[in-house]
């Protein structure tokens, strides 16, 4: 039985225990049944569109109607929004801190004030949009095929874009009832925010901090370097992109796609939609059905110029525990290099 160990993650500097001894306790990663809802009554399926709010895009060949049939991707506001829209004539929520910090922050106002409101608040401005991946009722990116893949991993960069004035825009996908979804067909949300994610912050200073110490190096194109050379964590690899399980993954299975050559922005950049279809089907394959997972992007805030985009995907196979909601360190019980050697057995 291994040891467990502490891992750092070279983006985020945040640490992970390894503790592969915890896999044999009883009935690990064992999954309830699941009985899919199907297409009756789903909104998202072709031919319900009445049922959404209008659409904002869509990928429609044969130019048909708007909050019609015929379309192939279709974006709509989500209509339960975590951000809205700034009314007429705002100014940004009024957060005169900037995208990096917030001016509500009661450690800002105490260096200007002896009194500071240590429950100030500002209005939570931006957007918030649903990308249904496909008209076809799909439970599982896993249903659909390349040229699918590739319409719907195109209209995410397509909405990513559309909000480039955002500070900050995170793409997620929910797959399965335990990840979070609400509605059992495939979809993707977007949401442009007014200022970046304190992860995403943390991730772009440290990359700035080894551009700067090494004269000009990519931290995450370092990494990937030394990934494809050792290749204990590489699980697949072709002209775009590489998929590999990260030093220290957080969770069992967890995996991340990044771009050979280094691009700032997921919706400037290119490639990987074929490599994230192949993802999935190994996830497949390897545990005997479509698994639920987590899947979301890292792309560079608005402004910064060295950053390196990646897609991170995490199969739910368990729950967290209070240790990880207390300490904020994950343990994983499944090594990356274990779940490499797993899935380049079940990758196509």
């Amino acid at each position: 039985m291994a040891d467990p160990e502490i891992r750092i993650d070279q983006l985020t500097g945040t640490r992970v225990l390894i503790a592969s001894g915890r896999a044999l306790r009883p009935d690990q990663f064992s999954r309830s049944s699941r009985q899919p809802n199907g297409a009756k009554g789903c909104p998202f399926c072709e031919g319900q569109e009445g049922q959404t709010p209008p659409e904002i895009d869509a990928d429609r060949p044969g130019d048909s109607a708007p909050d019609g049939p015929g379309w192939q991707t279709r974006t709509v506001p989500n209509l339960y929004p975590a951000v809205v829209p700034e009314p007429e004539g705002g100014c940004a929520g009024d957060d005169t801190a900037g995208a990096f910090a917030s001016s509500a922050d009661p450690l800002l106002a105490s260096a200007r004030s002896t009194e500071p409101d240590m429950f100030a608040s500002r209005p939570g401005y931006g957007a918030h949009e649903v990308v249904v991946n496909s008209p076809k009722h799909a439970a599982s990116l896993g249903e659909l095929d390349q040229a699918e893949m590739a319409l719907a991993v195109a209209a995410w960069r397509r909405r990513m874009k559309a909000h480039d004035d955002s500070a900050y825009v995170q793409l997620i996908l929910n797959q399965g009832s335990d990840s979070g979804a609400s509605i059992e067909h495939s979809h993707a949300q977007i949401g442009a925010m007014q200022f970046v994610p304190a992860a995403v912050a943390r991730e772009r200073e440290r990359f700035n901090s080894y551009r700067e110490r090494t004269a000009g190096a990519s931290l995450l194109g370092e990494v990937l370097r030394e990934e494809i050379r050792r290749g204990d964590r590489l699980v697949a690899i072709d002209d775009e992109v590489a998929l590999i399980c990260p030093w220290a993954s957080r969770f069992p299975f967890e995996m991340r796609i990044i771009p050979r050559r280094p691009q700032p922005s997921f919706e400037n950049g290119d490639g990987g939609a074929t490599m994230l279809g192949r993802a999935v089907a190994a996830l497949t394959d390897l545990f005997g059905e479509p698994p639920q997972l987590n899947l979301w992007v890292k792309t560079a805030p608005r402004g910064a110029e060295h950053f390196h985009w990646h897609l991170d995907l995490i199969p739910r196979l368990e729950p967290a525990s209070a240790f990880e909601m207390a300490t904020g360190v994950n343990i994983n019980i499944t090594s990356p290099e274990s779940a490499a050697e797993s899935l380049r057995e079940s990758i196509a």
